[in-house]
């Protein structure tokens, strides 16, 4: 695995990958971290750092389920 600097753009798709993988269900959270690193060649402490911020600046699809709820 790499260590290498990412794009605001590969950062939400990651984020995006990972929400969406975990949402299904079919693995366990540690189980969807491996994926997403290995399916991306990112460190888990990439991920990690890309889930914060992700959370903390609401990145789809956190951002598209708080507008439909609102629009609701």
């Amino acid at each position: 695995m790499r260590n290498r600097r990412l794009t605001t753009k590969q950062r939400q798709e990651i984020f995006h990958a990972l929400v969406a993988t975990q949402d299904l269900g079919i693995m366990t959270v540690p189980e969807s971290v491996q994926h997403i690193c290995k399916q991306f060649d990112i460190t888990e402490l990439q991920l990690k750092q890309i889930e914060d911020e992700g959370i903390d600046k609401e990145w789809p699809p956190l951002n598209e389920a708080a507008q439909t709820t609102l629009s609701e």
